[in-house]
């Protein structure tokens, strides 16, 4: 590491990165199975409630180009102090919550939160970590961090059942909490701090977006991220609404998806030792659209051919986020937080906008899944087929070893 951590130690240090990126799954999947009571008990449609997760993504999205430049000049624990203790006070105003709308605000305070918590994390790891050491982090990471969309629809479906959906929030509230214990014992992970002033902050993210090697591979990298988060945002209503089954069911099968999701960093770690990264990402690309060309024919006829194909797919996605994400941060030597923000921005604006643009017909939402996925994998492809061969590209990916 980069700068020791004596009050956590590594496997501290690993711990509270996994908390910090369990933040965005915990708090959108957990309450997942809540969402078609939600609508019931709100008088109002899936997609107004399915803007509870579309305005959290859009305002953590937000959120991150705030708070990323910032902890530039200010370091990381001031912004993780302030961002947790902001997540608190939004998670326990969604829990008494008193109208859909209500909700939805408080939705966006927390999304504003999230957004700074993730990406101060994302930033811990480019600060204490180089080259193919960040690339093993950062899929341990990922790999331990989708544990959260494991567990959290189980545990909200049991929430379900012995309280009401209000207690989800409180129980996010606390995670926070705890979060927040974690960082009292880190030690900040900036050595040089910008010196600008703190209003200038923000203009470093155009100084990033003007690199046209990382602008070039966040267009290209960004998209993806629709895949996975649409599914998200129909699961609930394809198993429950459409294949018939309860809300514990969903949350198993759910879980399933989560489960096959971490072998996606790990499966990338292992080819990545005998495979060339760029034909891996191609790889990938492939799974993605095949994937779709299954769903659009055949998803609708087995909640079991629906999951495997998500899973899949899934897995394809997450296992690309690792070179993904490693290949952007290795163009900036500098703005660490606002190339950070940047990334995690891109991608979870794509993310809520694939959940409203799949959701819009909620008569067919598997037939909108599969297209989207055609059409996010081909397009990417060819755009990565275009790069792959560039000296941005060659210098800096990892060679099979």
């Amino acid at each position: 590491m980069n700068v020791e951590q004596p009050g956590l130690g590594k496997r501290g240090t690993l711990f509270l990165l996994i908390i910090l990126g369990a933040f965005p799954p915990l708090t959108m999947d957990l309450y997942l199975p809540a969402l078609p009571t939600m609508a019931d008990i709100f008088s109002t449609s899936h997609a107004m409630i399915n803007l509870t997760l579309g305005a959290y993504m859009v305002a953590f999205a937000i959120g991150m180009l705030f708070w990323g430049p910032l902890s530039e000049r200010t370091g990381r624990k001031p912004i993780l102090y302030i961002t947790l203790a902001i997540y608190v006070a939004a998670s326990l105003l969604c829990a008494i919550a008193f109208n859909v709308e209500s909700l939805i605000a408080f939705r966006v305070l927390q999304g504003l939160a999230g957004g700074g918590i993730t990406v101060i994390g994302t930033s811990i790891v480019k600060d204490l970590f180089d080259g193919r050491d960040r690339e093993k982090v950062m899929a341990t990471v990922m790999s331990l961090v989708i544990i959260a969309p494991m567990i959290a629809p189980v545990l909200g479906a049991f929430l379900l059942k012995i309280a009401s959906w209000r207690v989800i929030f409180l129980v996010l509230a606390v995670f926070a909490c705890i979060a927040a214990g974690l960082v009292a014992l880190s030690r900040e992970t900036m050595v040089d701090r910008s010196t600008a002033p703190i209003l200038k902050s923000w203009n470093r993210l155009s100084v990033v977006l003007r690199n046209p090697h990382f602008a070039t591979l966040l267009l290209l990298f960004s998209p993806v991220r629709m895949c996975m988060m649409a599914f998200i945002g129909i699961a609930a209503y394809v198993y429950i609404d459409g294949f018939g089954m309860s809300e514990q069911e969903f949350s198993y099968i759910f879980s399933f998806n989560a489960v096959c999701a971490t072998l996606g960093p790990v499966l990338y770690l292992r080819l990545s030792r005998v495979v060339p990264v760029r034909a891996i990402i191609l790889g990938c690309f492939v799974v993605i659209v095949s994937g779709g060309v299954v769903m659009l024919f055949f998803g609708a006829q087995s909640p079991w051919i629906f999951a495997a194909v998500a899973a899949v797919t899934t897995i394809a996605v997450i296992a690309m986020r690792v070179p993904g994400a490693n290949l952007m941060l290795d163009q900036q030597t500098r703005d660490t937080g606002s190339a950070a923000a940047l990334i995690q921005f891109s991608g979870t604006l794509m993310g809520a906008a694939g959940v409203q643009i799949v959701s819009a017909n909620s008569h067919d939402l598997i037939r909108n899944y599969g297209i989207m996925l055609i059409a996010i994998g081909t397009a990417c492809a060819v755009l990565w087929l275009m790069v792959q061969n560039r000296p941005f590209v060659t210098e800096n990916l990892s060679a099979p070893s």
